[in-house]
């Protein structure tokens, strides 16, 4: 006798595979007036309904810039490689810039990974926790000694993003209610971004490399003296005091630590 275990695993690959393995699993329904075959098919048809429509919310731009036809298809094979590991739907799909990079069919949009990490920060911004703003007396009372070896924190909502095209005019191109140019120059250099969250908006902010360069090591648990020599490496015109003042203001930074 099958497991739940068992039945549960049968059960997924008939879902996603649908490739012949429905034996497996529909030996163990019961027809009625609806087929065994028909009634994990009518299932299928919801989990993949369910899965595209959570990938459509959070790559509006992706859709624009290959067309519906082209993502549906491009979803379902998505979802037959990656299946949601999450009961929560907002979790599911932030595998898509890594398989768009491996699918044959968009190897000419090279600039399309990008955007969909762009579009999946944007995603996980708008739903990431919030958090009280650094109040600047705290840093007062660290020693001078110890200011070195402060590892800030950056706002929950808030994710960094790079890339050698200009992802961001072509989000910005294919947001609701654009009227500027609509042609991107693809040879006109890259880009370092910050994306936050202002209003329940995602908001892209283009940093200096250095900034990037800082807030990318302080994300990553380094201590202001390396995260700060890391940008001063990447641009010598890297100001730490000014970065650290416009961050901490911005709400940018919002916590510290110091080592035990």
């Amino acid at each position: 006798m099958n497991t739940l275990r068992d039945l549960q695993i049968d059960f997924a690959t008939a879902i996603f595979n649908n490739s012949g393995e429905d034996a497996n699993f529909t030996q163990n329904l019961v027809d009625g007036e609806i087929s065994s075959n028909r009634q994990l098919d009518i299932y299928r048809k919801n989990v993949f309904g369910c899965l595209t429509d959570a990938l459509k919310i959070a790559y509006p731009v992706i859709i624009k810039l290959v067309g519906a036809e082209f993502f549906d298809r491009l979803a379902e094979e998505f979802i037959r490689q990656t299946p949601s590991k999450s009961g929560n739907l907002h979790n599911f799909g932030g595998e898509l810039a890594e398989f768009i990079a491996e699918l044959p069919s968009a190897r000419e949009l090279v600039y399309l990974p990008d955007v969909a990490k762009l579009e999946w920060a944007c995603h996980e911004v708008f739903f990431s926790e919030d958090h009280l703003p650094l109040q600047s007396d705290r840093l007062a009372l660290v020693p001078e000694g110890q200011q070195d070896q402060l590892k800030f924190h950056l706002h929950p909502a808030s994710r960094l993003i790079a890339s050698q095209f200009p992802v961001h005019r072509i989000w910005e191109n294919n947001q609701e209610g654009f009227t500027g140019d609509p042609a991107v120059d693809l040879d006109s250099g890259g880009v370092w971004l910050l994306v936050r969250r202002n209003d329940y908006q995602a908001v892209l902010q283009p940093l200096t490399q250095g900034q990037w360069s800082f807030l990318n090591s302080c994300q990553a648990g380094d201590d202001l003296s390396q995260a700060s020599a890391d940008a001063q490496k990447m641009d010598p015109h890297f100001d730490i005091g000014e970065t650290l003042k416009q961050c901490v203001a911005d709400s940018i930074l919002v916590d510290f630590s110091l080592p035990a």
